[in-house]
């Protein structure tokens, strides 16, 4: 199966602040990220959603019906949501660092409780025996799925990059 993964636009957001499933609003239009992004995509392809409107906006400026599922939301920072880096603490930020899969910042997720998430949904999305279709989604929902689809180990696939409006192409 063809996978079109989107990060959503930029969110409305200091730098330096801390957030995964907080739902922010756009700083551009999503009419525009759109725009740029329609050409580079099959026609009538199907398209999945995080149901956060940072994502399903433009999914909707994509798509006259996406499919939304909660499986697609950014990994849950508990606590650490809309805190400045750096005033997280260090030693929380250390403990992190020397256990990124199985650290949990508090009433968070750990990346591998994430990433199950974000494997069942590809499954599920397998299952229904799709050619093609296209994600609008986070930053680290596509380093777990191109991550998969490159075969890369877990330390590999987390320092993965993507702008926002960035569209990858992968076979899943």
């Amino acid at each position: 199966m063809q996978l079109y993964l989107i990060r959503h636009p930029p969110p409305q957001l200091a730098p330096g602040i801390c957030y995964g499933q907080t739902d922010l609003p756009l700083a551009v239009s999503a009419t525009e990220a759109a725009h740029e992004l329609r050409p580079r995509l099959p026609a009538d392809i199907p398209v999945f959603t995080s149901p956060l409107q940072r994502c399903r906006l433009l999914a909707e400026a994509l798509h006259r019906a996406p499919m939304s599922d909660e499986r697609l939301r950014e990994l849950n920072f508990g606590n650490w949501e809309m805190q400045p880096w750096h005033t997280i603490g260090r030693a929380a930020l250390d403990a992190w660092a020397a256990d990124p899969l199985g650290y949990r910042p508090p009433n968070g997720e750990c990346v591998d409780e994430f990433s199950e998430r974000v494997r069942d949904f590809v499954a599920a999305l397998q299952s229904q025996g799709l050619a093609r279709a296209a994600i609008v989604t986070h930053a680290g929902v596509m380093k777990v799925v191109v991550g998969d689809a490159r075969r890369l180990r877990a330390e590999d696939w987390m320092g993965l990059k993507f702008d926002y409006g960035e569209l990858v192409q992968v076979d899943a």
